[in-house]
Parts: structure tokens; C-alpha cells; sequence
């Protein structure tokens, strides 16, 4: 594993308790769903991170890109600030939410009981091990920051119905169900990760709540 991607034992130390992150789609963060999802995660009794799609905002991001021809570094700054801004509109919309941006305040927010939101852009923006392409979206990005935190467990939820059972890394990048550097993400990092689909608010609760073995766990 890269040692980049280690959280040092300063970090561990400082973690109270492990904390799960949870990813949601971009399109579950712009379609009718989102509330529910917003309630499994403020009644978990577990600390959790949440990481935003960036959903219509990213899309924008795109067809500017089309548009206008500037670069993938340039897009991948503007798709990051997308998230940033998803972040704080999904902590305005209820109480017990708050932004957070670096590590440090990621782990202030849910010693104090909160759910954490990232925005990610400055922590991001500039690390070296982080391509900055189309090909690593939101999905690697949670991976990414579950390992720096050093997460119990990675949950990501997309809108798509999915299957329950053991999913391959390779074939949800495949279909598009996750990112391309996903499955690489998932090697590097081994951080247990399951994946939730349209309509699974009670399965992410089991999950969270430790009460269930992973219905979906995504594998290399």
C-alpha cells in the first residue's frame, strides 16, 4: 500500500471511535430519495462521514468542459468544488450535520456528535496521489478518505437496483455502477466496503448499526 495512503498513528490515536463513511450518489443527492437516506444516517449510533456526490453540479462541470476545451486538471478542481458545494447544501438541510474539509475537522465534528460532510476540495486539490481525471470520482474519493481516517467500513449508495450478494469491484466499474480507478482504489486501500442500492435505507441501517453481515460487500 502506498504510504501515502496510511492514516500515521498520531491520526488512529486521535480517532475516538471507528467511524464508518458513507458515500452518496450524485444522483441520490439530486432525486427524491435523499431525505430518507439523511435519516438512516443521523440515527446511526456510530460516528459517520458523509461524502457527496457531485451530481448535476459535476454534469455541469462536463458539458462546460465540451464546451470551453480546458483540461482534466482544470475539470477535476471544478468537479471537487461540485462536491464542496453539495456538501453544504446537504448540512443545510437538517440539523446535526456539519461541513468539514481537513482530517482533523472531519474528527472534531463527530467527537462532538455530529455527522461529519466533507468537502473535499482543499484537502484534495493538490495531493500527488490523487489523479486528477474523470477516471477517479466520488466513489474512489470516499475509499480514499475511509483510509485516512482509518474507517471501520466504506458504504457506498448509488441509485441504481442492485443485486444482493457479492458484487466484483470490476464489474460495477464495468457497468458504470462505480468509477474506473475504483476497483484499484479498493486494492490499494482494503478498506471493507459495501455498496447499497435504490430502496436499501433498512440494510444501510443494519449495516451501521453492526446488526447484519455486508448484504452487498463489493471484492477485487
Amino acid at each position: 500500500m502506498d504510504a501515502a495512503l496510511q492514516p500515521s498513528a498520531a491520526d488512529q490515536h486521535a480517532t475516538v471511535a471507528q467511524p464508518a463513511v458513507v458515500k452518496l450518489g450524485g444522483s441520490v443527492v439530486r432525486g427524491g430519495t435523499l431525505k430518507g437516506w439523511l435519516d438512516v444516517i443521523a440515527d446511526a449510533k456510530r460516528p459517520v462521514v458523509l461524502v457527496p456526490g457531485g451530481g448535476a453540479l459535476a454534469d455541469e462541470v462536463r458539458d462546460c468542459q465540451r464546451q470551453l476545451g480546458f483540461g482534466d486538471v482544470t475539470a477535476h478542481r471544478m468537479a471537487l468544488l461540485a462536491m464542496d458545494q453539495l456538501a453544504w447544501a446537504i448540512a443545510g438541510m437538517r440539523p446535526g450535520y456539519e461541513v468539514g474539509t481537513a482530517v482533523e475537522d472531519l474528527r472534531g465534528i463527530l467527537q462532538r456528535g455530529l455527522v461529519a460532510v466533507w468537502a473535499p476540495s482543499s484537502l484534495v486539490a493538490d495531493h500527488s496521489d490523487i489523479e486528477a481525471t474523470w477516471r477517479l470520482t466520488s466513489d474512489s474519493l470516499a475509499l480514499w478518505l475511509a483510509n485516512k481516517l482509518g474507517a471501520e467500513t466504506c458504504c457506498v449508495v448509488k441509485s441504481a437496483t442492485l443485486p444482493r450478494g457479492q458484487q466484483s469491484a470490476n464489474a460495477l466499474m464495468q457497468d458504470g455502477i462505480v468509477d474506473e480507478a475504483f476497483p484499484a482504489m479498493l486494492a490499494e486501500t482494503g478498506i471493507p466496503t459495501t455498496i447499497f442500492g435504490q430502496g436499501d435505507h433498512a440494510a444501510l441501517a443494519a449495516q451501521l448499526a453492526g446488526k447484519v453481515s455486508a448484504p452487498s460487500p463489493v471484492v477485487v
